[in-house]
């Protein structure tokens, strides 16, 4: 005789409107949708149908899951002089990351030291009422979603508009699954910091004026912790005016981002970087209209054993491809400069790309980016440049972004302390002509080119190279 057995398993539902929320966008129903997660003690589901919730800060419980359904908007409420968001905990580390990595509960949606927590449902969360620049200002919100210290968390489905400093900021965050999330906002995207096994797949991240999705590993924590194992694929990154992703007008209208003029909305590592970053894919994704890739340790963290590959990027507003390994050093006194080696770039395509700062791999004296492949690199350029006699500062301790070196002597690859660099199946052409060579080599050990093609310059301008192996190529050394 065969016998079936059927478990089932009741997971209790809370409706947020049974809990007295209105959902008018009118009443203030953070007081109703709190009560709606404090009954949940033993878990369960919060749900929100279909209306515009009012809300100041929500304070997240283990075991819980926020389910939005179609049509459901939690508002971030503006603050008022009696009321507003839970205050900034004391953070002793602050001196070492921006304010807004420092701080979790002056946030819309926030939970530390939870386990098993989701956020889901094709609703939206519309953070109107946050903002970065009163951040320090009790009873202001900065951050749509904060997490710390959390286990088990999945954000899938939801849109996220107006996200205020971080749209979301996990820190030491492990076992997290962000899926098929939309964000629209002028300021970060996702800020992955000191977080374990992580996975973003599937999501569409416009932000003009900062990083759409960047990896950090800060001293927020108070203690140096890595952001390891993460992969990020099949995601779109932008810098289209804000909003006009999510209405689909992708418009270019607003003024640009404050630092030097340029739209942002790029894949980054950094720049907090006392941690280090370990074990990390990229793959699979689209930029367009925004910066380049961006790797980036400064503050003494090692950056090793990186892949990112089939990457397509169009109007792109600085260099495509950015390495630099700096001595910012952001972090408790003793740290040491950090690391960057085994990191492996292929299957790129860039279309239109600007031409001030061609792509930068760059240490400091001392202190090389070693073990660099790039494979099948395919990029045009705006071009548009001559020739000129110029090197460009060291900038050791500058925060890190192409202009730091000012224009670029080299129409393709600026190459600066490195070690055991291999370039390969490289292809480079320009919309206008560009008389810079088309390398710019300096204090490299180690440089292997294979198949490089270019239509502009073929010179390599070089000095303390040693050890080029030059074959199937247009480039005269």
């Amino acid at each position: 005789m065969k016998w079936l057995l059927i478990l089932s398993v009741y997971v209790q539902s809370f409706n947020v409107k049974d809990f007295g929320a209105k959902g008018d966008g009118l009443h203030l129903d953070s007081p109703a949708i709190q009560s709606a997660i404090d009954a949940a003690i033993e878990g369960g589901t919060v749900y929100f149908p279909a209306g515009t919730y009012l809300s100041y800060s929500l304070r997240l419980k283990s075991n819980i899951q926020l389910d939005f359904a179609p049509g459901a908007i939690l508002l971030a409420a503006y603050p008022e002089k009696d009321k507003g968001y839970d205050a900034a905990e004391p953070n002793p580390h602050n001196a070492y990351q921006d304010f807004g990595h420092s701080h979790w509960k002056n946030s819309l949606i926030w939970g530390i030291g939870l386990e098993n927590v989701s956020i889901t449902g094709f609703g939206k969360i519309d953070g109107r009422g946050l903002t970065r620049e009163e951040s320090r200002i009790p009873g202001v919100g900065n951050k749509a979603i904060a997490l710390k210290l959390c286990r088990n968390v999945t954000i899938r489905d939801i849109s996220i508009v107006n996200g205020g400093h971080f749209a979301l900021l996990a820190t030491g965050v492990d076992h997290l699954v962000i899926q098929n999330v939309k964000v629209d906002t002028n300021r970060d995207g996702f800020d992955i910091d000191a977080c374990r096994n992580v996975r973003i797949s599937d999501c569409t991240v416009n932000s003009p004026w900062d990083d759409a999705i960047v990896l950090k590993s800060s001293f927020a924590l108070g203690y140096y912790r890595d952001t390891e194992n993460v992969t990020i694929t099949n995601c779109m990154v932008s810098g289209f005016d804000r909003g006009s992703v999510m209405d689909g007008t992708f418009t270019k209208d607003e003024p640009q981002a404050p630092d030097q003029g340029h739209v942002t909305g790029r894949i980054k590592l950094g720049t907090e970087s006392s941690g280090g970053f370990k074990n990390i894919t990229i793959s699979n994704c689209v930029f367009e209209r925004c910066r380049g890739i961006a790797l980036e340790t400064v503050d003494g963290g090692e950056l090793q054993d990186i892949l990112i590959q089939n990457i397509s990027m169009r109007d792109i507003v600085n260099a495509p491809i950015f390495l630099r390994l700096g001595a910012r050093m952001r972090s408790p006194k003793g740290k040491e400069v950090g690391k960057m080696s085994r990191i492996t770039l292929s299957n790129i395509n860039v279309y239109n790309a600007d031409s001030r700062y061609s792509c930068i791999i760059s240490g400091i004296p001392g202190h090389a980016i070693e073990d660099l492949h790039l494979d099948n690199i395919r990029i045009h350029f705006k071009g548009g440049y001559e020739a000129f006699d110029q090197n460009p500062p060291e900038q050791e301790k500058v925060y890190p972004e192409p202009w730091m070196f000012g224009t670029i002597p080299a129409s393709g690859f600026f190459i600066r302390h490195a070690k055991d660099v291999r370039l390969s199946n490289i292809d480079l052409s320009y919309e206008k002509e560009d008389t810079r060579p088309a390398l710019w080599v300096d204090d490299v050990k180690g440089l292997f080119i294979s198949g490089f093609t270019t239509s502009g310059s073929k010179k390599i301008q070089s000095k303390g190279l040693e050890n080029l192996k030059l074959y199937y190529s247009n480039l005269q050394p």
